[in-house]
């Protein structure tokens, strides 16, 4: 492996990520200073890294997301800007470096931002409402942020050391093959995944255990908060999906490392095998995040309604509902492949029905507040401003379930502005709504509700004006 690294490894003709690596080093070196000048870190290493303690390490994994959202968010404003500058022009980023962060940016939002986030929330809160002392496999709990953190790490120096994978988000071949991305990008890729999605899969393995065999004495399974059964169906899924992905990309290391044709072009390989196992991981994964969102909002519409939530029953059916029905749509990302009308068909019905317990949802939240003293504070805002954002992600989700319809928008930006309409509008507003909600509960005080208005007011306005467009463009077949 240390034959391959020399100086070329390093971008020295491309100051961008040299100057920005350069930046964060000297960051990181000035708060290693300060903290060790301060003698903080005996307290850290043992209150903070070291910990088992369910509270600090759901922290650490927003604390994680909250970095890598700043790195992701950077990216997309690099891409953005790109795209703005290049009318006429080569613009600032050269093909390669641009194709980079196309691919970082995805894989770090979903990998090292979504994920992180909803699992510290998780982490966070569940023991708490269900009455335990702390989930039911401390250190392992501990190993499955670490590997989190290790994956993060690894993508943040594919920058500088190398490259990162030039293939998208996900790394379809024949581009992921070694016949044609030869450099390093695709292993760091493969690397980052492998050793966060191990430490996804304990932590699910986790949470399903502590929900399962830790409750309170008299906790029975329908008198757990909304947020524990949203925690129940999300990990289920983890501990189902996470394993295909561990299994899609082992085989493609393999293809890459020792001559296998699992995915190649020829020898008996199937490239199209990859996008059904990519998938199969793929759509759960949608669910995995946006579940235990919906367990937020549950709990946070109903304590700002000030009324008990609407409909608790429908509301567990309708999330068990979505836990096993999420496994039967995968191949609507792929209608185009020619699988035919039959399975086209049946995937598209798959796809319209699991919109139904999710509008049932969006019911029982609206009758909850409907008679209730609504209290518009910043969570209570961010929960509307999802019900709007995701109905609108929701049916233009459905619309593309439509083969026929697909097939005019695939790989199109219509279809770039229905994943961030959902994963933004469903995802991040719900995890803003809970780190506003629960951070009493982490720190002890409440944060300052004005700069909590400004910060939904801005991103809600901000993102309209940024994906709105896109489905119009999407529509002119960009």
């Amino acid at each position: 492996m240390l034959g391959k690294l020399d100086w070329s490894a390093i971008p020295l003709g491309q100051p961008i990520p040299l100057v920005a690596a350069g930046l964060v080093l000297v960051a990181i070196l000035g708060v290693l200073i300060w903290v060790f000048a301060k003698g903080y870190f005996p307290y850290l290493w043992r209150e903070w890294i070291t910990s088992v303690d369910h509270k600090r390490i759901g922290v650490m994994y927003i604390l994680l997301a909250f970095v890598m959202l700043l790195r992701g968010g950077t990216d997309a404003i690099m891409m953005r800007t790109q795209q703005a500058v290049a009318f006429h022009s080569n613009g600032y980023l050269p093909p390669e470096h641009y194709n980079q962060i196309f691919s970082a940016h995805g894989t770090i939002m979903i990998f090292f931002v979504a994920m992180p986030f909803v699992v510290g929330l998780m982490n966070l809160v569940v023991p708490l409402q269900l009455g335990v002392r702390d989930v039911a496999f401390p250190t392992l709990n501990s190993v499955g942020f670490w590997l989190t953190a290790t994956g993060a790490l690894l993508v943040n120096v594919s920058l500088v050391v190398g490259e990162f994978a030039r293939t998208g988000w996900l790394p379809f071949p024949p581009l992921s093959e070694l016949t044609y991305s030869p450099g390093v990008g695709v292993d760091y890729y493969i690397w980052a995944l492998e050793i966060s999605g191990v430490g996804t899969l304990v932590s699910g393995i986790n949470l399903v255990t502590t929900v399962l065999k830790l409750r309170t004495r008299g906790m029975s399974y329908l008198r757990m908060p909304m947020f524990c059964w949203t925690t129940l169906a999300a990990n289920l899924l983890i501990v189902a999906a996470f394993p295909i992905l561990t299994a899609t990309l082992t085989m493609l290391m393999l293809d890459r490392y020792f001559g296998f044709h699992f995915f190649t072009n020829e020898a008996g390989g199937n490239m199209m095998m990859f996008m059904n196992l990519i998938w199969a991981w793929g759509h759960p994964e949608v669910y995995i995040l946006v579940l235990p969102a919906f367990g937020i909002y549950s709990e946070v519409v109903a304590t700002f309604s000030s009324k008990s939530l609407f409909g608790y029953r429908s509301m567990v059916l309708a999330t068990m509902a979505i836990c096993v029905v999420s496994f039967m749509v995968w191949l609507h990302h792929f209608f185009t492949m020619g699988a035919g009308p039959d399975v086209n068909a049946i995937f598209g019905v798959a796809s319209m029905i699991i919109a139904v317990p999710t509008g049932v949802k969006i019911y029982n939240w609206l009758f909850t507040m409907y008679g209730g003293r609504v209290r518009f504070t910043t969570p209570m805002l961010w929960s509307i401003g999802f019900m709007i954002t995701f109905m609108i992600g929701g049916l233009t989700g459905v619309l593309v379930a439509v083969p026929p319809a697909d097939f005019l928008l695939h790989n199109s930006l219509f279809l770039v502005a229905h994943f961030h309409n959902v994963i933004i509008g469903g995802v991040l507003f719900g995890v803003f709504a809970g780190v506003t909600y629960w951070f009493p509960k982490a720190f002890g005080f409440r944060l300052y509700e004005s700069w909590g208005k400004a910060a939904f007011w801005f991103t809600l306005i901000g993102f309209y004006m940024t994906f709105m467009p896109l489905y119009v463009l999407g529509l002119m077949g960009v």
